[in-house]
């Protein structure tokens, strides 16, 4: 039996005090409408443009007496198209403040995530003009000048522009609200003379409420707060828009609700604040393990974005205005327009601003700021199996055996944190692991790997040279007083390493090494759990607030960057472990912000075996997909509790199309392999799995689309079909890559069908038995247990690999199948991107890049790839690697008869099948002898 998540131990907005008061700062400008003041205005004469920025400052007036406070605004124009709009505030920028409790906390706001997140893109406009007039000034921008900016003086606000329509505005509502550094002003109660009554201190009048400004009190721990109150909040509208989208991690729909109002609306923003969440709940906007705070907004033919470079506690509302345009429309053309409310606890307002105007333009803007997706190796994106916990050397290898005994291919073999010596990492338990150089040289023999845990917290025992190294060079992180910090996780009293220290990378680097006490192997990778930091004892199961970190940063001001600053330092020591030995690190890892991308995989954490949370998964890794991190996966079976067959069948048969596809499970949990499971179940999973190696090459080619362009991996139909408004709120099924493979897995028990919706006029394919399905609209699919729910949409080239083997590493020199897929028209079109799968030789040509095309009654290969210094090397070992079989669905009837084809100045047998009952016809082509890596043509 489960247990839910205990709601307790984590904070409602009612009971966050910064949260609160933006809300009620809300409802007040909202109570006042028109009537307001706003406080916030830039002074024309600060304002300065000088190489496509525009700086100046915001006057904040704070009372009726006038008294005022500066806040530095800096609006930049980037040669990508976008922009940049960063307000600090002068006071704490100087460092002109004075911090309570003789803290040794930054007085500064938080300034210095730009280099962990953003690697590219901020290369200024060299075309971009302004114009001013007495109360706003414009700048165009962007490509033929076709964005703008307008930037109104009084009260502060910009609306950016796209041919002339407005997209995103900024203080729209007026409600930005930066609490500015000020002294606590301590209340003397008077002295209370012999004999009179106890006098009562008057609370603070009307206005702001001041209980939580100095300190906090939550779950019986009190943040000090020595810099007083300084979060900061952000009203940004998006006119015309119905649907926004991103902002991960929430378990929710992909396209956001609403919480303040609305229909089956959530009560509380959505919140930020990486968190080890236990079995977390469905439909909630209850913060999990991750953070990015970037949203996109879409409405037919037209998607922006906004990303907010802050990672402290962040809170978002949205609210969805509909408005007619005409009062006698009766609401027809009525207008919706999206309004969200950011608010963060310390840091700076730094957003950017992306206007698209398609999913990709923006997918692609802030891929260029952040990095693109990690081109992982290829065995990343096989099966791994894993479960808390493997108990010793011999049961991985006998796990390993029994996949091979069964023919079931996997990949990886995962380790949880009983392999290791009283939980100390870098060590084997002695009793039960007392051969991991044997049992990982047992793997390599399949080829295959081994990920083993390994987490920030590092246990305080004197007897263990890690903790002690760690002590002595003072590479923890630190209590408000300045000590290291001391705190209670899975090893007891622990510290935790603090990786934004150079010092702290460059000795976790060194734990790493071949050489080092802890055995090691290149086929051996690392797996970085409980990083948003979780601990046990903390507040909300995490640090203090008023830690500190590297160069006195408070834990608040850093929060949500902590989980990628260790990702980060165990990729650079997976990248260092031998020099000369230069291979792609895999590390996956649980909490995660904008940047986390170009490190490794994530997953969605603690999951329950239950339908919902198997229904549950898909949006969530389409949310994070179009936040820029599409690595991503769910554990399936559900880490809690014990699936029935049909609901772990059914996950296998979703989970082949996660990017990120591991079996995990609880220690309390049943075993449950594939091959543990029985007839007919063990062969529904295996054919499942099988389905998914074959498919690699089309995976594979779709992982590298988003290492060089940010598109996600598998897409909501907005993305593809952004024109398409009934299929901009779809989020169980998807296209896989640029493949035209679409998706509907079953996640609903006992369902034997699924209703699955085509976009367009394009025929479509079931992939299987070539079922035809040429009209949009929604379909009825029949899907039987063993039936899996994909179809292949006309106009396609898909490129797979049909021999069955255990490992992609055994698969590398396979011959190729091409399964062309024709459209109305006969055409179709595809991609093959081949490389090593391990090393980073690719940077130097070694890859072959093909566009397959087919028109007019012949199939092309052509070369699309750059030529590099590797490039002819590669193709060298590659040349005797060709396409063994040509399959063309919905061939023409002028075939029939025909026996063989044209390869150059050779021919191939063809076999030709007609339709049937509503299925294709198609052609076999067998044995072409044509190389993958070389232009060839085929006639028909």
């Amino acid at each position: 039996m489960t247990v839910p998540v205990k709601h307790d131990n984590f904070k409602r907005c009612d009971q966050s005090g910064f949260c609160t008061r933006h809300r009620v700062y809300a409802d007040k400008a909202a109570a006042e409408g028109s009537h307001r003041t706003i406080p916030y205005q830039i002074t024309p004469e600060s304002l300065t443009w000088k190489n496509s920025q525009l700086q100046g400052t915001i006057v904040k007036t704070i009372n009726a007496s006038g008294e005022t406070v500066r806040l530095p605004i800096v609006i930049s124009f980037l040669e990508s198209g976008s922009a940049r709009v960063v307000i600090d505030e002068e006071k704490r920028q100087k460092g002109d403040i004075e911090l309570r409790h003789n803290s040794i906390a930054r007085k500064e706001r938080y300034n210095e995530i730009e280099p962990w997140t953003v690697v590219g893109g901020l290369d200024l406009s060299k075309s971009a003009t302004e114009s001013r007039s007495e109360s706003s000034t414009t700048v165009k921008y962007g490509p033929d000048g076709k964005f703008e900016a307008i930037v109104t003086f009084a009260p502060f606000g910009i609306d950016f522009k796209r041919d002339g329509n407005t997209e995103v505005k900024f203080n729209d509502r007026g409600l930005l609200n930066f609490e500015h550094w000020r002294p606590k002003v301590e209340k003397v109660e008077p002295e209370k003379k012999e004999g009179e009554e106890e006098t009562k201190v008057e609370e603070v009048p009307a206005g702001e409420d001041e209980s939580t400004w100095w300190e906090e009190t939550f779950g019986g721990a009190t943040d000090t707060k020595p810099k007083g109150p300084e979060s900061l909040g952000l009203d940004i509208t998006f006119p015309g828009y119905d649907h926004v989208y991103g902002i991960p991690e929430h378990a929710g729909s992909l396209s956001l609700k609403e919480t303040r109002g609305g229909s089956g609306h959530h009560e509380d923003p959505y919140r930020m604040y990486n968190a080890d969440v236990f079995e977390y709940i469905m439909d909630s906007s209850m913060t999990l393990y991750g953070s990015i705070p970037f949203m996109q907004a879409h409405r037919k033919d037209s998607t922006v974005g906004v990303f907010w470079l802050n990672v402290a506690e962040m809170w978002v509302d949205v609210i969805k205005e509909k408005e007619a345009h005409n009062p006698l429309s009766l609401g027809i053309g009525a207008k919706t327009d999206t309004k969200t409310h950011w608010f963060a606890e310390s840091g700076l307002i730094d957003v950017f601003v992306f206007l698209g105007p398609t999913p990709k333009d923006v997918t692609k803007a802030y891929g260029e700021l952040t990095g693109y997706s990690q081109l992982p190796q290829e065995f990343a994106i096989g099966y791994h199996q894993c479960r808390w916990n493997y108990v010793t050397d011999e049961d991985v290898k006998d796990v390993d055996r029994k996949m091979s005994k069964h023919q079931i291919p996997y990949d990886v073999i995962w380790l949880d944190i009983e392999y290791t010596e009283d939980k100390k990492y870098f060590t084997w338990d002695p009793l039960t692991f007392g051969d991991p150089k044997g049992m990982l040289e047992h793997l390599d023999k399949s080829d295959r790997k081994l990920v083993a845990i390994i987490d920030p917290h590092i246990k305080k025992t004197s007897d263990y040279h890690v903790v002690n190294e760690l002590e002595k060079k003072d590479l923890g992180v630190h209590n408000k007083d300045g000590n290291i910090y001391e705190g209670w996780c899975w090893p007891g009293s622990s510290h935790w390493i603090d990786c934004f220290n150079p010092a702290a990378i460059t000795w976790w680097k060194s734990l790493f090494q071949y050489s080092s006490a802890f055995v090691s192997a290149p086929n051996l990778f690392i797996w970085n759990d409980m990083n948003e930091p979780s601990v046990f004892n903390g507040p909300e199961t995490t640090m203090p607030k008023d830690n500190l970190h590297y160069g006195n940063w408070e834990h608040r001001d850093i929060h949500n960057l902590n989980g990628l600053t260790f990702h980060n330092a165990t990729y650079q020591a997976l990248l260092s472990r031998k020099k000369g030995e230069l291979k792609r690190p895999f590390v996956l890892t649980r909490s995660f912000y904008a940047g986390s991308q170009r490190l490794g995989a994530m997953w969605t954490g603690d999951n329950q075996a239950s339908w919902d949370h198997l229904a549950a998964a898909f949006p969530m890794i389409l949310n994070n997909g179009i936040a820029g991190f599409p690595f991503a996966g769910a554990d399936v079976g559900g880490f809690f509790g014990n699936p029935e067959k049909d609901l772990l069948t059914r996950w296998y048969q979703s989970g082949i199309f996660y990017p990120f596809f591991r079996g995990h499970a609880h220690i309390d949990t049943r075993r449950r392999e594939p091959y543990l499971i029985g007839d007919p179940y063990t062969g529904i999973i295996t054919r499942a799995l099988r389905l998914r190696y074959s498919l690699l090459p089309a995976w594979y080619t779709a992982f590298h689309e988003a290492s060089i362009d940010g598109t996600p991996i598998i897409r909501p139909h907005y993305f593809e079909y952004p024109s398409d408004e009934a299929g901009f709120a779809i989020d169980d099924q998807f296209f896989i890559g640029s493949t035209g493979l679409l998706a509907k897995p079953v996640v609903t028990e006992g369902a034997e069908s699924v209703d699955i919706y085509i976009p367009d006029d394009e025929i479509y394919y079931d992939y299987f038995d070539y079922l035809k399905y040429d009209d949009k609209g929604s379909k009825k699919i029949d899907a039987p247990l063993d039936k899996i729910p994909l179809l292949m949409q006309g106009g396609h080239i898909i490129p797979r690999k049909d021999r069955p083997r255990r490992s992609t590493g055994l698969m590398k020199f396979d011959p190729y199948t091409l399964v062309i897929v024709l459209s109305k028209s006969g055409t179709a079109k595809g991609e093959l991107y081949v490389d090593d799968g391990e090393s980073f030789d690719y940077e130097a040509g070694a890859y072959i890049r093909r566009e397959f095309e087919f028109t007019e009654g012949a199939l092309t290969s052509k070369d699309l790839g750059k030529k590099g210094k590797l490039t002819d090397k590669y193709l060298k070992t590659m040349k005797s690697v060709g396409v063994e079989k040509i399959v063309i669905v919905g061939a023409p009837k002028e075939w029939a008869g025909k026996t063989t084809v044209k390869v150059g100045t050779g021919e191939a047998r063809m076999e030709w099948h007609g339709e049937e009952g509503g299925k294709a016809a198609w052609a076999l082509v067998k044995a072409p002898k044509v190389a993958i890596g070389d232009d060839w043509k085929i006639v028909f």
